[in-house]
C-alpha cells in the first residue's frame, strides 16, 4: 500500500506509519511538504481547516506530478478551547482514491490559562522553549507533550493515535462509514 502523507516531519510520518501498520501489511509512506494554509498555531477549526487543507493540497500536488497513491494523509496540532478549557491536540485526516474521508483526534492535554495568548500568537514550540529549555531538536523528537509527561508520552505517540481513530471508518468497512 503506497500512502502519501503531507508533510516531511519525520515524527508524523513515524506516527502515522506505526498506526498504518497496525492494519496493514506492506505500507509504503513517503512524506511531501504542502502549505495548510492556516495560522502558525491553529487555532479551534483551523485544525481540521489546516489538516484537510493539507490532503487537498497533497492531491493537488500529485496531480500536477502525476503521483498515484492509495491514501492520502496529514494531521495538524492546534490548540482548541472546549468547555471554556483550553487544549492542544492532534487530528489527522485520511483520504483515498474516490475522496472518501475520516479524520480522527489523539488524546488532548490542557494549557494553562496565562499561555494560551503567547501560544496563539507564536506557537507552542516557541512557548515551550521559553517555559522548559532551548532544545530546538525538541518539535521533532518528542514534542511538548514529552517534557509535559516526563518522558511517557510523545508526539509519535499522540499522532500514531490520532491516526488509528481516522483509520476506524477504513478497517470497519461500511458498518462504520
Amino acid at each position: 500500500m503506497k500512502v502519501l502523507i503531507a508533510t516531511k516531519n519525520e515524527g508524523k510520518i513515524e506516527g502515522a506509519k506505526r498506526a498504518l501498520l497496525k492494519y496493514f501489511e506492506n505500507v509504503e509512506i513517503e512524506g511531501i511538504k504542502v502549505e495548510s494554509n492556516v495560522s502558525e498555531e491553529p487555532v479551534n477549526d483551523e485544525i481540521y481547516i489546516g489538516a484537510k487543507n493539507r490532503v487537498k493540497n497533497l492531491k493537488k500536488y500529485c496531480k500536477q506530478n502525476n503521483i498515484k497513491a492509495d491514501l492520502y494523509i496529514s494531521s495538524e496540532s492546534g490548540i482548541y478551547n472546549t468547555l471554556g478549557r483550553w487544549l492542544i491536540t492532534n487530528l489527522a485526516v485520511i483520504e483515498d482514491n474516490t475522496d472518501f474521508e475520516s479524520y480522527g483526534t489523539s488524546a488532548s492535554f490542557p494549557v494553562p490559562e496565562r499561555l494560551v495568548k503567547d501560544i496563539i500568537d507564536t506557537d507552542l514550540s516557541q512557548v515551550m522553549d521559553t517555559v522548559f529549555t532551548k532544545d530546538k531538536e525538541r518539535h521533532n523528537k518528542g514534542g511538548a507533550i514529552k517534557d509535559l509527561t516526563h518522558g511517557e508520552i510523545s508526539r509519535i505517540d499522540l499522532t500514531e493515535s490520532a491516526f488509528i481513530m481516522a483509520l476506524t471508518k477504513y478497517v470497519n468497512g461500511d458498518k462504520w462509514k
